[in-house]
């Protein structure tokens, strides 16, 4: 039923409490492609302008913006290579995808263009407040994704507000 999964991770603790419900789909479901992605926003290009009048190298902040960027990717591959390293793919090909952008928007393109059948997502578990600033990458991918969501409530949140420890209420 679902042949291809696409599983974001953001390389938090919280987004991998996703790895098992994977796990559970590759062993029951005859998953052919699972692609764990990670996007990373561009990097700003930072300048600041003195009070004085001082000639501004646009070439050099463009330049160590690209140095960046290509940092950030560097690193978010490595992790994405670690993830697949600690995963029992089941007969499943692993891919990891490293994208630039606003994360969602991202996430939601890259399933439409490459017949991905199923967006595995853990959520934060931010409400209210919390939620409203940071925003929900995980809501707006289900609201824009052509394909099903699984959202995974990450550990100790419940109805969006985190347990505390030793109570059961």
């Amino acid at each position: 039923m679902y042949k291809n999964i696409l599983v974001p991770l953001d390389g938090s603790e919280l987004a991998e409490c996703v790895l098992p419900h994977v796990a559970a789909f590759t062993a029951d479901c005859q998953v052919s492609t699972i692609v764990f992605a990670q996007v990373i926003e561009p990097a700003p290009l930072y300048f600041r302008r003195g009070y004085a009048t001082v000639e501004v190298d646009y070439t050099k902040i463009q330049e160590n913006t690209a140095r960046i960027e290509v940092l950030m990717k560097s690193s978010a591959e490595e992790y994405l290579k670690q993830v697949i390293n600690r995963f029992k793919p089941n007969g499943a090909r692993l891919i990891a995808q490293v994208m630039v952008g606003k994360p969602a928007d991202q996430l939601v393109e890259y399933a439409g263009a490459n017949q991905i059948d199923l967006i595995l997502i853990a959520t934060h578990g931010r409400s209210g407040l919390s939620r409203w600033v940071r925003g929900s990458i995980a809501d707006r991918i289900l609201r824009a994704a052509h394909v099903p969501v699984l959202m995974v409530r990450a550990p100790g949140a419940i109805g969006g507000l985190k347990q505390k420890e030793g109570t059961n209420d």
